[in-house]
C-alpha cells in the first residue's frame, strides 16, 4: 500500500510539472495559463495555506488542493497540449532534470512579497 502511494506522489509530480509545461506553451488559453500557474506556483511552494505541523489539517491541503487544482486544469488545457507536456515532463523526470530554481525563487519572492505588503496593511490599521 505503501508503495502505491509513493507511486501516485510520483504521478502526481511529473502531471503538476506537465503543467508547468503546459502554462508555458502558446497554445495553451490565457485563462487555463493564469490558473495553471496558481496550481503549479502552490504545488511546488514551500509555504502552505495551513502549516504542515498543524495535526492532520496540516497535511489535508496538500491532499485535497493540489489534486483538486490539478484535475481543474487539465479540464482547462487543449488535450493535444497535455499529452505533449506529460511526454516531456515523463522524460524530464526519467533524466531528472525536473528542478527548475528559476520558478522556485520567483514562487519565494512572491510569498515574502505578500507577507511584507500583508505586514504593512496590519501595521497601518493598527496605527489609525
Amino acid at each position: 500500500m505503501i508503495e502505491r502511494w509513493k507511486q501516485r506522489a510520483r504521478e502526481l509530480k511529473t502531471e503538476t510539472y506537465a503543467i508547468y509545461l503546459a502554462y508555458k506553451d502558446p497554445r495553451t488559453p490565457w485563462y487555463a495559463r493564469l490558473f495553471a500557474a496558481g496550481v503549479v506556483g502552490y504545488a511546488f511552494s514551500p509555504i502552505d495555506l495551513i502549516p504542515d505541523p498543524i495535526p492532520i489539517v496540516g497535511y489535508l491541503d496538500d491532499l485535497v488542493l493540489v489534486p483538486l487544482g490539478i484535475a481543474i486544469a487539465l479540464k482547462m488545457i487543449p488535450s493535444s497540449v497535455m499529452t505533449e507536456c506529460r511526454d516531456k515532463a515523463q522524460a524530464a523526470m526519467d533524466q531528472g532534470k525536473s528542478s527548475n530554481w528559476v520558478a522556485a525563487a520567483i514562487i519565494v519572492a512572491i510569498w515574502l512579497f505578500l507577507a511584507a505588503l500583508a505586514i504593512v496593511v496590519i501595521v497601518r490599521a493598527i496605527q489609525s
